[in-house]
């Protein structure tokens, strides 16, 4: 596929390529293993799916090193729109990378604990398992931090599209609720954790605005226009 021919459709395809280690790290690896309420069976379960477990990190390293590449073919895309916003959603992705690197660590160490080292013989086994759940803790804490400027980074991206003229103005909306949801989704995850989960169930229809992008560039593609000077002026800021 060239991305000459349609820098929409190749920005569909890395977005759904990258975003998919994302989704088996952040959905399917914890559903497989994390039993809520039960350190015990948590810890078992990572033990005995140690390489699940580690495939799950690996995939979302590899997710966040893409959506380097996904944030830089979508500024491709959309920069004709507006050079600054485009510019402000490539700095809010980017910055949010290494935070999500940094807090797989939390992860790593929740790992270590589990297999149970020869250098931490000197806890006993339910000290370890209660140990790395409190760094699973800590791992989902993180995400909930990232997810702030995950949910900011949509506000530019959703101005960008709806200005367009290449792409229909309803994503460009729901993109901005899904920024939206983000948001509230991080500080209910700081402020108020225990309506964490019935924050994210309610949210999920907006959380479908970023699947619905990706799969309409995926699908159908777009062809942006050249970058003309009130693009670049405050005024179009």
């Amino acid at each position: 596929m060239s991305s000459a021919k349609n820098p929409g459709r190749f920005a569909g395809l890395l977005y759904v390529l990258f975003s998919m280690p994302g989704f088996f790290a952040m959905v399917y690896v914890p559903g497989k293993l994390i039993v809520h309420g039960n350190t015990p069976a948590t810890a078992n379960n990572i033990a005995a799916s140690e390489t699940l477990f580690r495939l799950g990190v690996a995939g979302q390293l590899i997710c966040q090193v893409g959506f380097i590449f996904v944030a830089l073919a979508l500024y491709e895309l959309l920069k004709g729109v507006n050079q600054r916003h485009a510019s402000l959603w490539v700095i809010l992705v980017v910055v949010a990378i290494p935070i999500a690197f940094l807090n797989e660590l939390n992860s790593i160490a929740a790992l270590i604990l589990v297999r149970g080292a020869d250098f931490l013989s000197v806890f006993e086994k339910p000290q370890r398992d209660a140990l790395a759940m409190l760094f699973l803790n800590l791992h989902n804490e993180g995400i909930g931090v990232v997810e702030m400027l995950w949910g900011l980074a949509f506000f530019p991206l959703g101005l960008l599209v709806y200005r367009s003229r290449f792409l229909p103005r309803f994503l460009g909306v729901w993109l901005a609720i899904d920024g939206s949801a983000y948001v509230i989704l991080s500080l209910t995850t700081v402020l108020l954790p225990q309506y964490q989960d019935k924050v994210f169930t309610y949210g999920q229809p907006a959380f479908f605005g970023e699947v619905a992008f990706m799969l309409w560039l995926l699908i159908r593609g777009a062809k942006p226009q050249p970058l003309d000077a009130t693009a670049l002026s405050p005024a179009a800021a």
